[in-house]
């Protein structure tokens, strides 16, 4: 195995632990799987948790996304290779092997990736999401706006190639995916806002 493949799969181990889960565990007790929504994300641990698990939670998600494809660009900055790396480390977040495969929605993971790869159109897509969120206090409507408009960003701010841009094009997708069951609530009205009742 090559070094490039072995810090793939390291990134997937990475981005698939539960920080969710061990953060309000070991600052509640509790089961973030069990409790608010259900979802291993740094939004349910804020509900379950408070505003310190939740802080904690998106740092450590950023990070898992960050640190692969930082050290990837130092041991070959090869296009694919990046993408490779960013791809393990958001799919390890949605689809954890030590959760059986039942993660979280990849959206702080995939930032961290996207800093590193471009981190003019990461933050021009975090001032979207700001905007949104603020205007609908929706943290579901938020994420999948930013993660839909930033393959476009990325193109008009910082084009990194087609290879990469496929690569930040199905991490939005695998996003907006992950998204289904709140597309589904935002539809039907149901789906809770930020500093509303329900979860």
């Amino acid at each position: 195995m090559s070094w490039e493949l072995a810090l793939v799969a390291a990134a997937y181990v990475l981005g698939s632990i539960p920080s969710a889960l061990l953060v309000v565990w070991l600052m509640t007790g509790k089961d973030v799987r069990r409790e608010g929504s259900g979802n291993v994300g740094a939004t349910n641990a804020v509900r379950i948790g408070g505003i310190a698990a939740g802080i904690l939670v998106t740092a450590m998600d950023v990070a898992k996304g960050a640190l692969p494809v930082w050290a990837m660009s130092v041991l070959n900055p090869a296009s694919v290779w990046l993408a490779a790396a960013m791809m393990a480390a958001v799919v390890g977040h949605c689809y954890p092997v030590w959760l059986r495969f039942a993660g979280g929605k990849g959206v702080a993971t995939a930032f961290g990736a996207f800093v590193v790869l471009a981190p003019v159109p990461a933050l021009a897509g975090l001032g979207v999401w700001l905007v949104v969120l603020a205007v609908g206090r929706w943290v579901s409507l938020a994420s999948l706006v930013g993660a839909a408009v930033f393959p476009l960003l990325v193109s008009i701010l910082e084009p990194p190639g087609p290879v990469l841009l496929v690569g930040v094009s199905l991490a939005a997708v695998l996003i907006i995916v992950r998204h289904h069951s709140n597309i589904r609530q935002l539809i039907a009205g149901s789906e809770p806002r930020i500093g509303g009742k329900g979860r």
